[in-house]
């Protein structure tokens, strides 16, 4: 696939005619003994930005791109959330976090949504699988469970896990919180020091037993251990290659039509490459724009946030690799012929303004800018679709070619390529309000609204000051020059939808 810059994907996306869309317009199967399946991948924190699918100079991605020569690959795509709560609850809903309100760390949908969400949308007719790798993935997953037919755990297909949530199947999501994240949840001290400090002596032992072959160090110390694939605040240990075959013996065990979706830890921090992967970017000289320090960042240093770049480079070349595998494996099963796969991601990862990671309230493209590529049945050829589209986008799309219908709630739109328009023009939104309650009024919070191929970002209750910038994504794509007192006439016109759109939907909220 030949590789643009994202400012030429801009500026395709600028000129390329609606009209386009219904021409590549792919139409859904008929139901019945045929009816299609549908795979849903998400990787956990894999950001657009450093994926050489996307034009990334690092070799990070051949294998999706191979996927991508038989898939609709969407090359404006953005999360609805900058974490994994409220990206994911937007993909599963096709709501944005400020009406679904799964937008705490490790929360869930408000009470009022927790029917409204694709796998109760797909029905019974569908054998409805659930994996979340990520605690946080699977504390909605848990909230959706009875409408799953197949439920796995998070530690499914690990070499090493202990999540004593695990072990009350008919009730997840209370007991995640009352074991995993109270009592036994990694950091500085246990919260229990009695239990706390046994569990952690006890899943210690279990870890030496585990082969470090390929790591980046080979000693048998506990801390070698960390170098492995893991969770960061649960104990899940796993191999890269395990979870790509528990999946795949997942789905053949399935019923048709099927409706799986795997919610996966990695590339997601720590990052946990081999060592032949690191070795791959070491010396190629990359030399990333350098950008000014932001006062809601960490202040890190460019070496540190440089570094932190190459291990996640490098896992997600390994998370490439394995994936190249399973995807074979799809083929040579013929899984492929009979089913929509989608890849895609819940945010993205920054590193860049003195940040890495995604722990933070800034609304800057490497957080936000995902992957997806939308595979239908039996596709042979690739489609580029350049426009803006949006995670909330993905749910109203499998419903309409799976013949389900799209609930008027549903704030996404049909994706280019699947009966949608290519329209630059919509309005579509990115919420961050960790620090606010789901209940209450959004007081505290970050957005932004991209249209047009513009983006204005908005800070709220960070300061004594509120703030907002403004961005030409087409000709300023590393966000460098703040527009925002300067193209005053776009800033007011897009302050007034944003302002608009938050304040209908930050006020408390109504069942």
């Amino acid at each position: 696939m030949a590789q643009l810059s994202r400012r030429d994907f801009l500026k395709l996306a600028a000129m390329a005619p609606a009209a386009l869309a219904f021409s590549q317009t792919i139409m859904p199967s008929p139901l019945g003994t045929n009816s299609p399946n549908f795979i849903v991948l998400v990787f956990d924190a894999m950001s657009a930005d450093n994926l050489s699918l996307y034009g990334y100079p690092r070799k990070t991605t051949p294998n999706i791109e191979r996927l991508a020569q038989r898939s609709n690959v969407y090359h404006s795509h953005y999360s609805a959330g900058s974490f994994t709560t409220s990206g994911t609850a937007s993909l599963l809903t096709g709501l944005y976090p400020w009406t679904h309100r799964a937008i705490d760390e490790g929360g869930q949908v408000a009470s009022a949504f927790a029917q409204k969400n694709i796998f109760s949308l797909f029905g019974k007719s569908y054998d409805r699988a659930g994996f979340g790798q990520n605690v946080w993935a699977e504390l909605l997953l848990g909230e959706f469970r009875s409408n799953l037919d197949v439920h796995l755990p998070p530690g499914a297909f690990s070499i090493r896990e202990q999540l004593g949530g695990s072990l009350f199947p008919r009730d997840t999501p209370v007991s995640y919180y009352a074991y995993d994240d109270f009592l036994y949840r990694l950091g500085d001290s246990p919260n229990s020091l009695i239990f706390g400090l046994l569990d952690r002596f006890v899943f210690g032992y279990r870890l030496r037993s585990i082969s470090t072959d390929g790591y980046p160090s080979n000693d048998k110390s506990v801390e070698n251990y960390l170098n492995i694939p893991h969770s960061d605040n649960y104990k899940i240990y796993y191999k890269l290659e395990d979870i790509f075959r528990g999946l795949l013996s997942q789905i053949q065990r399935l019923e048709q039509p099927f409706l799986a979706y795997f919610h996966l830890w990695s590339p997601h921090a720590p990052y946990a490459p081999r060592q032949e992967f690191i070795e791959l970017f070491k010396q190629d000289g990359l030399n990333p724009t350098k950008k000014p320090k932001h006062p809601l960042g960490d202040q890190l240093s460019v070496d540190t946030m440089n570094y932190a770049r190459l291990l996640y480079d490098a896992y997600v070349a390994n998370v490439d690799w394995e994936f190249g595998k399973f995807l074979d494996e799809l083929t040579a099963t013929g899984i492929l012929d009979k089913a929509y796969f989608v890849l895609t991601s819940d945010h993205g990862e920054m590193f860049e303004r003195g940040i890495t990671g995604h722990e933070n309230p800034l609304m800057y493209d490497p957080g936000l800018h995902i992957p997806l590529l939308v595979s239908a049945p039996g596709q042979k050829t690739g489609s580029n679709i350049y426009s803006q589209t949006n995670s909330v986008d993905v749910l109203p799309t499998l419903l309409r070619v799976a013949e389900r219908e799209i609930p008027i709630w549903a704030e996404g739109q049909l994706l280019p390529g699947f009966g949608g328009a290519e329209d630059n023009s919509r309005a579509t939104f990115t919420v961050d309000a960790k620090l606010c309650s789901s209940f209450g009024r959004l007081s505290v919070a970050s957005m932004a609204m991209r249209k047009n191929g513009y983006k204005l970002s908005y800070y709220l209750g960070y300061g004594k000051t509120d703030w907002f910038e403004l961005y030409n994504l087409q000709d300023d794509p590393e966000e460098l020059t703040d527009l925002f007192n300067k193209d005053v006439s776009t800033s007011d016109i897009m302050k007034d939808e944003l302002l608009t759109a938050f304040n209908k939907s930050s006020g408390p909220l109504r069942g």
